[in-house]
């Protein structure tokens, strides 16, 4: 699996998150019982899907073995296995942070050189 795993949130929530010192989840996540993360490979269908013409967004990197056993590999879109955490993300954890900008199309862009180590 994936070494680093990553997180969206909009900007108020993860100023929210860094006052708290954690991050409980958006709505969805709530509504669903984890936080819903994504491995590098798997950000771009994330982004176009859920976070199209969505503007104030956040990337955060977290090491996958610092989230410990509530970090689990399960089966979702188009089979592949999306990282969901169960529990809440500590701040703390976080890698780096990365504002995310919207291309022509409205779908958050990532930039190559943010996952170079």
């Amino acid at each position: 699996m994936s070494k680093i795993v990553f997180k969206i949130v909009t900007v108020r929530e993860w100023s929210k998150a860094t006052i708290d010192g954690v991050y409980s989840g958006s709505a969805d996540d709530r509504r669903d019982g984890f936080i819903h993360l994504s491995a590098q490979h798997q950000l771009p269908g994330t982004l176009e899907k859920h976070f199209k013409d969505k503007g104030d967004l956040v990337l955060i990197a977290f090491e996958a073995s610092t989230l410990g056993p509530e970090l689990k590999w399960e089966q979702s879109r188009g089979g592949d296995l999306f990282p969901h955490l169960y529990g809440n993300l500590s701040v703390s954890e976080a890698m780096w942070q990365r504002h995310l900008q919207n291309d022509e199309n409205g779908i958050p862009r990532i930039e190559e050189e943010w996952f170079v180590c």
